[in-house]
């Protein structure tokens, strides 16, 4: 190859021989989400540290069984931080410990929202139990995700052509396809959109009804960046 035909290949702008037009293709879905998480926060107390742990582990072990019984609708089941904390009051000039308090959190991850409304009721009917979520999300596997892509890309491909025709020109060959990293669906809910935080019980022998929760629809996002070759446009 001469000096001049490689020169011509590397060439990093179009020549006028070989024209070159660079486009953003981007897409923007709504989608249902796919699963949805909670927060489980279990507390105890006690006069003692033992007393204290042998609560919260007692408690901790009720609400982990209740949420394994929904079976393979909870996809994801963590504990988070635990803490036993003693609670001080003044006596005199010294301070004593009056109590400890523990704490445990739980997070779950669930497929099925009807299994949702019915496992947040009944958590929160639990004593010394708050509930957060749900947090609405798609699976880092979701289809929307190429789907989004390739709605991208052929956004690219027919703002490129249009621009080609503008000027009596068409598209000869893709140089540079480059993705963005712009896929983003939205995985919690916005402030105020999903479920507000639930700490209480009751005494009636029939537990409340199930939640009829409602999922947030999930955006997703994806941006590319394509560059390519037309014929010599007829000015």
């Amino acid at each position: 190859m001469t000096q001049d035909a490689a020169h011509t290949t590397h060439q990093p702008y179009g020549t006028p021989d070989v024209p070159r037009v660079a486009v953003r293709g981007e897409a923007r879905l709504e989608v249902d989400p796919e699963i949805a998480r909670i927060g489980i926060t279990v507390s105890a107390r006690g006069t003692d540290r033992r007393t204290a742990l042998e609560d919260l582990t007692r408690r901790n072990n009720a609400v982990i069984d209740l949420i394994k019984s929904h079976g393979d609708t909870v996809e994801k089941l963590e504990t988070g931080t635990l803490s036993i904390t003693p609670e001080l009051t003044r006596h005199g000039r010294a301070e004593r410990v009056r109590a400890y308090h523990g704490r445990v959190h739980i997070t779950a991850e669930i497929s099925d929202f009807t299994t949702l409304g019915e496992l947040t009721t009944r958590l929160a009917d639990l004593d010394l139990t708050q509930v957060d979520g749900p947090w609405w999300a798609l699976r880092p596997t979701s289809p929307a995700h190429g789907e989004a892509r390739r709605q991208a890309v052929l956004e690219a491909v027919q703002r490129a052509r249009e621009y080609a025709e503008a000027l009596g020109a068409r598209l000869a060959a893709l140089v540079e396809l480059a993705d963005l990293g712009a896929d983003d669906a939205t995985p919690y809910a916005a402030p105020g959109a999903g479920m507000r935080t639930m700490a209480f019980s009751t005494t009636e022998d029939a537990g409340p009804p199930p939640l009829d929760l409602e999922p947030q629809r999930q955006t997703v996002h994806a941006q590319v960046n394509a560059r390519f070759t037309m014929t010599p446009p007829q000015l």
